[in-house]
């Protein structure tokens, strides 16, 4: 009942249902006290609106944020509050003294300081910010000044309203003392408060403290830009929930030859963006995007089809490519989209293939097969049969609901509790890792609710097997080492806060893209921290630890290498864990039957194939720990090449010589080009061979 209810309400927990609860008892309180009227029922009741408000706000509650929309934001809450306390007053047989005129003039005046307060920080939040947003980008050439402390600006319409709660104070004491010198005191230190905090806002408005014009920094950018020429340019555009899908390129683009850049489309991504000692540039505005001169550029990789490529795809000079963010047997896998763009790369044979029985328009020549190089720090299995630790680690790791109710999009809703409950109460013991895609939930509540039930069972079967007799023994004797693996843990979230800059929260955008300058020692630090933050989670808890594993980390890729076996859906996580070589689980949610399961998925021809009972689950339990049962294993190396490509040349180099013979494609159009357009005698003086000697991502031609 209580979840309906926290569903219903728009609100993230019980606290926040509670507090939302009190808020709407407390304020019919405050009406009612002040029609009786009852000093003490208004100040308590007042009192509770106050703290209510206070802990939403802080929560970011969507139900207070929603309020507005009804016409109860906060400032009308707040000005309720306080004609309420204009109502006590009168109601309390003052309505002919001058406590209560001065109390209306007061509220009155409090509430108009408002507007130039709103207005000013808005304005400075406007001014604050710049038409794009850098990292390891060089912009000295325009002066940005520092941002205006944090505690003027964060949450500065709360602030500015409480400042209300001296004058409904000394009103209030004013009512129970009879002395109206309370009442005067506490609504004059209001105002003046007021006063105080719009004039501390108004040197911030000087020119020479707000950022340059749009303009100025465009031309800066620019500057940077044909000093710095890029070669080949990740291009992204997404949702808040899809910065996984751009993350998941950061080491690529780091090892690619030439001059890399990323260009961002969205704010919230630039924010969500992962460690990278590559340039980055978010640009939002189409217009700026266009009036940018990426004239260098020969190469634009993007991974994910939305709306906003065209604003790159209109570029002639560069040749795009779809890379996309995964490699599975989803439809997304041959989108039709496909085929706006100049070259497709698959990771292997499988990809060139799909593309061909789906028939939507994208040529075989224009498929590129390179591998798949962010799968470098995935494990391979050892091939001795042996688990990681004495009880095998099994991982379940599925895909969401996706856009619509098709039941094979993923097993959580139909299996997804099975498969749970199956392997924790496997007759040999296993652990389990749950490590649900980022967007479950986002649009199912049914997909929610199941997610939320299995997160249950896990945690309930981790308090479970912490007191059990079996393990009670297993989980004393590392003890130590557990509790040093956690100080090591703390020691370097702290580090990694530090490098960051999340702990420097007085730095605005504006700030970030000053100060975010390329800096390959603190990103070698970084990659070093990010491996030993790795390493000490996995050991501050037991290895017959069952874990629910929310968030981005540890990786997905952590996971495979900690685990012996995975379960999941029709995904890229499949392709993906086929690198290492285990053995694994997929589950026929649509009910097709497992032969036309693999015929229609050429990712499970090597897995064991799972019904929605998941009753199959012991066939992977005995390829885990006995050799001689992984019938499976031949097909898994096989399909391993057909998914994925050779081993030999590694991915990064499939990957960097199909960027040069690309970029070379680009070089010969754009020469190409210019000679047509310089007349047939300009034409014809020209040298045969008029393509660029090298095709180097390091020598860029003009077009």
């Amino acid at each position: 009942m209580i979840s309906t209810a926290i569903r219903l309400a728009r609100v993230g927990s019980g606290s926040e249902l509670a507090a939302a609860l009190l808020l709407g008892i407390a304020f019919p309180c405050v009406m009612l006290a002040a029609i009786i009227p009852h000093l003490w029922l208004f100040a308590v009741s007042a009192a509770v609106t106050y703290l209510a408000d206070t802990f939403l706000h802080q929560r970011g509650s969507y139900l207070v944020n929603r309020l507005a929309k009804v016409r109860a934001g906060l400032s009308i809450r707040f000005l309720i509050r306080q004609m309420l306390l204009v109502l006590l007053v009168a109601r309390s047989g003052l309505g002919q003294d001058r406590i209560f005129y001065v109390t209306v003039v007061a509220v009155l005046v409090f509430y108009g300081l408002q507007a130039p307060h709103g207005a000013i920080v808005t304005l400075l939040r406007l001014r604050r910010r710049l038409p794009v947003v850098t990292r390891n980008i060089d912009l000295g050439a325009i002066r940005i000044p520092d941002a205006p402390p944090p505690w003027l600006l964060n949450r500065s319409a709360e602030k500015m309203l409480h400042l209300d709660v001296f004058a409904m104070v000394g009103v209030l004491l004013a009512l129970e003392t009879r002395e109206n010198l309370y009442g005067y005191a506490g609504l004059g230190l209001s105002v003046l408060l007021a006063v105080g905090y719009v004039v501390a806002l108004l040197p911030y408005l000087r020119p020479s403290r707000l950022v340059p014009s749009a303009e100025k920094v465009l031309k800066a950018v620019d500057g940077w830009l044909a000093d710095y020429k890029p070669t080949v340019m990740l291009y992204f555009s997404g949702s808040k929930e899809s910065a996984y899908q751009v993350n998941m390129w950061l080491e690529t683009m780091d090892q690619l030859e030439g001059r890399p850049l990323i260009v961002l489309r969205e704010r919230v991504i630039a924010q969500q963006l992962g460690p990278t000692a590559v340039p980055v540039l978010c640009v939002p505005g189409g217009v700026h995007l266009m009036n940018l001169d990426l004239s260098t550029v020969r190469v634009a990789l993007y991974a994910a089809n939305v709306g906003k490529n065209i604003h790159m795809l209109r570029v002639p000079t560069m040749r795009h490519v779809f890379i996309g963010h995964g490699d599975s047997d989803k439809l997304a896998s041959v989108n039709p989209f496909s085929k706006a763009y100049d070259e497709v790369w698959t990771a292997g044979r499988a990809g060139r293939d799909r593309y061909a029985l789906a028939d939507v328009g994208v040529r075989d020549e224009d498929i590129v097969e390179v591998g798949r190089p962010q799968l470098a720090p995935i494990e391979p299995a050892s091939g001795s049969g042996s688990t990681r630790n004495p009880i095998p680690t099994v991982l379940y790791a599925p895909t969401w609901e996706g856009w619509d109710d098709s039941p094979g999009n993923t097993s959580l809703l139909l299996a997804g509790e099975n498969i749970v409950k199956r392997l924790l109460s496997a007759q040999r013991p296993v652990r389990v890792l749950y490590k649900p895609h980022p967007f479950t939930g986002t649009r199912s509540a049914k997909a929610k609710a199941v997610h939320e039930r299995i997160v249950a069972l896990v945690e309930k079967a981790a308090a479970e097997r912490a007191t059990d007799a079996r393990w009670a023994g297993r989980s004393t004797e590392p003890g130590t080492e557990r509790s040093t693996a956690r100080a090591e843990l703390a020691r370097i979230e702290a580090r990694l806060s530090e490098l960051s800059g999340v702990a420097d929260a007085s730095r605005d955008e504006a700030e970030e893209s000053r100060d975010a300058k390329a800096d390959p020692a603190r990103q070698a630090e970084l990659t070093r921290l990010r491996d030993e933050w790795n390493t000490a989670y996995w050991r501050s808890f037991g290895w017959w630890e069952h874990r629910v594993i929310a968030g981005a980390e540890p990786r997905l890729y952590d996971c495979f290498n900690e685990s012996d076996a995975m379960v999941s859906d029709i995904s890229s996580v499949v392709s993906d864990f086929i690198a290492s070589g285990k053995p694994y689980a997929v589950t026929d949610s649509a009910g097709l039957g497992a032969e036309e399961f693999k015929r229609q998925n050429t990712a499970v021809r090597a897995a064991v194939i799972l019904s929605n009972s998941a009753k199959e689950l012991d066939q992977l339990l005995d390829a885990v720990t006995d050799p001689a049962a992984d019938r499976l294993a031949a097909d898994r190396r096989e399909l391993k090449r057909y998914l994925l490509g050779p081993d030999e040349p590694s991915s990064i180099e499939q990957f960097n010589a199909a960027a040069r013979a690309l970029a070379a494609k680009a070089q010969a159009r754009n020469v190409g080009v210019e000679q047509r357009l310089a007349g047939p005698e300009e034409a014809a003086a020209a040298p045969d061979d008029s393509a660029p000697e090298s095709n180097d991502l390091d020598s860029p031609v003009r077009g």
